[in-house]
């Protein structure tokens, strides 16, 4: 036999804590910081002072393997990445930071420009070794 309580069941409500949302910032000139390796092309929109509004890669747009490092994949990313940046930060002038020898270089800043997105200078940021450590092995007389 089965005894059934009789009462009242408590129904306690929660709310969910409701976070105020961010005032999207507004940001008319920023920075583009492309970052082409052999395998991958990262691309980065900042503001002036490096704080990160949008990025994107290859690799995140569903390029795989060896189709990340190629000019097109490089392209797709800086455009996903500057759309972004466009729509929701009001971005419409930039400087353009190129770093790495990857094959996306060229195809990201013509990106840059194919958006609709004013450049203003183009700078290569590829480090350049000169002089170095001492190579390994003996002396040589």
């Amino acid at each position: 036999m089965t005894e059934e309580v009789k009462g009242t069941a408590e129904v306690v409500e929660t709310k969910a804590k409701t976070k105020a949302k961010k005032g999207r910032r507004v940001v008319t000139s920023g920075q583009v910081h492309i970052q082409a390796t052999f395998n991958n092309t990262i691309v980065t929109i900042t503001d002036k002072s490096g704080g990160a509004l949008s990025a994107s890669s290859a690799g995140a747009n569903g390029f795989r393997g060896s189709k990340k490092g190629t000019a097109y994949a490089a392209q797709v990313a800086a455009e996903k990445a500057l759309e972004i940046a466009k729509r929701e930060h009001g971005l419409n002038s930039v400087d353009v930071y190129v770093n790495g020898i990857g094959l996306g270089r060229d195809s990201a800043i013509r990106a840059v420009s194919s958006v609709g997105i004013k450049i203003d200078s183009i700078t290569d940021v590829t480090p350049i070794a000169h002089g170095g450590v001492r190579p390994k092995g003996e002396r040589k007389p």
